[in-house]
């Protein structure tokens, strides 16, 4: 019996393991006590394992640098607590009400304009302040009222609500993708490339899934009506000062290519953003009113959190700022919007900084608990066994993909996406790297995966932080004057499930489409074709590499002074001795006891010892 627990303690270990964490101890000293109690096994049973056991005590000295130096040490992981203090400071700053009624405004007027708005919204806020709470309690709080009021259904108005919110996992600055990259030893640069373009099409899909409501349910999502349009008409401002923007930005893309090449795209952008603010802030300060109403605004409200956009994540993919420099600027920029929309005060800094200086230590301590867990986990050959596991399932690639995100789907039922990325993540790697799957790929489907854990029940966040915030009873409108059903749970839930297929369909699709990621690397070359030619060297001797020594080059002989100079040289020869005729052949080497080496000239008055007899 003690042989057969020796020679499988790794699956022991990792079953207790997540026994522990089903039974809701904390993750960090689950993991840190599984760690402590296996190692002191391993060292007893290490006698009777077969050589499967690589513990002893002495091994524990190591932990005290794995804390320090592993993870104490690490500047990837600066980058989280810089985001989180940027986003917090950007919720309490108002822009997610001023950007939820100014879009919400412009889709007003079709059907499911509101569901749109939230979606767009959604994706800006993940953008910029990277925190699901924060998103999904301040569109809960400020869109589900209008949802309620005008008539949504309340599953697709909740369904909705948590699902843009957990937009903020996938898109950068995502703090998953972070730790991701971290775990996996990839740069955080590469791994927001990555999963940039799946993060869009991820939210082109919610909009395109309430596009299909709004033609076969119309009633679910019905349109704003008219009298609560408070901005009025101007679209067609809005088109054009669009228009202008695009016309700005490929001028200046045009301008600056010659000088800026692949970066002309980003910074031509820039220059057509901040002309058409200027002249919208012109306008508006100036009493011009050029533009309508609705195109000010919509332009006022936007280009703020797109420019903390471009701070942080184009600074990133400019290569000007790595991801812990602009989280630091992304933090300092989203105080200077709250400051001046004046809501920067001590009280709102006090609770940015506490929250975020919680949100840090408990990823610290789950780092902490998570190498004492992989010292006993790799001294017991555990990485090896869920190396032989993953790499033995049929189908390759493809058959350790499924089931690896299937082993993740089912885990976020009941773990937080910290948990996952910093228990299950490092396992798999080894796997992956025996496979050949490109490890910004894996990490990129991985976090697709995770953000799915935010919407399963019985656990989904994203669906408790909602709940806190809807309705829990029937309550009279104060404007419309009528009486308003209480969200339920259960209406909550079913409204996330078709979310959750999309997400789902999103993780097949990149898996099928892997250029959606893969593109991070640059185009492809084709060395098929390529000739490499080789100059011409002439001889070092003749003034080659270096210049000679006495006028030859670099081992063109040791020539007299004033001698001319010798050919030869670094792949010509190492010149040609004093007195000898270029051509000639040298003299032969004598032999020992200090034989010459052919071709390296004496120096003038120096004879060369006589043979031996």
């Amino acid at each position: 019996m003690m042989v057969f627990i020796a020679e499988n303690l790794a699956p022991i270990m990792f079953v207790s393991l997540v026994a522990f964490l089903l039974m809701g101890y904390p993750v960090a000293f689950s993991l840190a006590a599984n760690g402590l109690f296996f190692f002191f096994i391993g060292v007893e049973l290490a006698p009777l394992s077969g050589g499967n056991i690589n513990l002893s005590w002495p091994l524990l000295t190591a932990l005290p640098d794995r804390f320090f130096g592993g993870v104490m040490a690490n500047d990837t992981l600066l980058a989280i607590p810089f985001f989180t203090l940027m986003g917090i400071i950007l919720e309490r700053s108002g822009m997610a009400e001023d950007l939820l009624d100014t879009v919400g405004q412009l889709f007003g007027p079709v059907r499911g304009g509101v569901a749109y708005a939230v979606i767009i919204v959604g994706a800006l806020l993940a953008a910029t302040t990277g925190v699901v709470a924060a998103s999904v309690i301040a569109m809960g709080l400020i869109s589900l009222p209008v949802m309620l009021r005008y008539g949504y259904n309340r599953g697709v108005a909740s369904g909705v609500i948590a699902a843009s919110g957990t937009l903020a996992q996938i898109i950068p600055p995502s703090l998953v993708l972070i730790v991701l990259a971290d775990q996996l030893g990839r740069s955080v640069g590469d791994m927001y490339k990555g999963a940039l373009l799946p993060a869009l099409l991820l939210t082109g899909l919610y909009i395109l899934y309430i596009m299909m409501l709004s033609i076969f349910r119309p009633s679910s999502v019905p349109a704003l009506p008219p009298e609560v349009r408070t901005l009025g008409r101007g679209v067609t401002s809005l088109m054009v000062a669009f228009a202008a923007l695009m016309a700005i930005g490929y001028g200046a893309h045009v301008w600056l290519s010659p000088t800026h090449g692949t970066n002309a795209d980003i910074l031509g952008a820039v220059v057509g953003v901040l002309a058409i603010y200027a002249f919208t802030l012109a306008d508006k300060m100036l009493g011009l009113n050029i533009m309508s109403r609705l195109a000010q605004q919509v332009i006022m409200v936007l280009i703020p959190p797109l420019a903390l956009v471009f701070l942080v994540l184009g600074t990133i993919f400019l290569g000007i700022a790595t991801p812990t420099e602009a989280g630091a600027m992304g933090a300092v920029g989203a105080m200077v919007l709250a400051f001046f929309k004046r809501r920067l005060s001590y009280t709102v800094i006090n609770h940015a900084v506490a929250a975020t200086t919680r949100l840090s230590a408990f990823v610290l301590f789950i780092l902490i608990g998570a190498r004492v867990f992989s010292l006993t986990f790799y001294g017991v050959n555990g990485h090896i066994w869920v190396e032989h596991l993953l790499t033995a399932l049929p189908g390759g690639e493809y058959g350790f993909l499924f089931a690896v995100n299937l082993i993740l789907f089912f885990l976020g039922f009941f773990l937080d996406f910290f948990e996952l990325a910093f228990i299950i993540v490092p396992l798999i790697v080894p796997a992956a790297n025996n496979l050949g799957i490109d490890l910004v790929f894996l990490g990129v489907i991985l976090g697709m995966n995770m953000q799915t854990s935010f919407l399963t029940p019985p656990f989904g966040f994203a669906l408790f932080y909602l709940r806190s915030v809807v309705p829990k009873s029937r309550y009279l409108d104060k404007v419309t004057g009528r009486q308003i059903e209480a969200v339920r749970t259960r209406d909550i839930y079913t409204g996330a499930i078709p979310f959750i297929f999309i997400q789902v369909l999103m993780i097949l699709l990149v898996i099928a489409f892997p250029g959606m990621v893969m593109h991070y690397k640059g185009p492809v070359v084709d060395t098929s074709n390529v000739t490499i030619t080789l100059p011409q060297m002439p001889g070092l001797g003749g003034g080659g590499l270096g210049g000679g020594l006495g006028g030859g080059g670099l081992g063109g002989g040791l020539g007299a002074p004033g001698a001319a100079p010798a050919p030869g040289g670094l792949g010509g020869g190492l010149g040609t001795p004093p007195g000898l005729a270029p051509g000639a052949a040298p003299a032969p080497a004598p032999a020992a006891p200090a034989p010459v080496v052919p071709g390296l000239g004496l120096p003038p008055g120096l004879q060369a010892p006589a043979p031996a007899n």
